[in-house]
């Protein structure tokens, strides 16, 4: 799981939305917590800077998302 986050931190600090979407319901897929993905985005706004915030909250969105279905 560990090469999961680091990928989707990776996709957050570079805007990417479809490797977004494609990394998180894949960390869904592998049991991560919303305390591991909240810990990967706080890596990633730093290391990505403020436009990368933006991207974290869609993170979560799809984390929920992911996580009902």
């Amino acid at each position: 799981m560990d090469k999961e986050l680091i990928a989707a931190a990776i996709a957050v600090s570079t805007r990417c939305e479809g490797c977004i979407a494609y990394h998180v319901r894949t960390l869904v897929r592998l049991g991560a917590t919303r305390e591991q993905i909240n810990e990967m985005l706080s890596v990633a706004v730093y290391m990505g800077g403020g436009p990368s915030l933006m991207y974290a909250g869609e993170v979560l969105r799809a984390y929920d998302e992911f996580k009902q279905a």
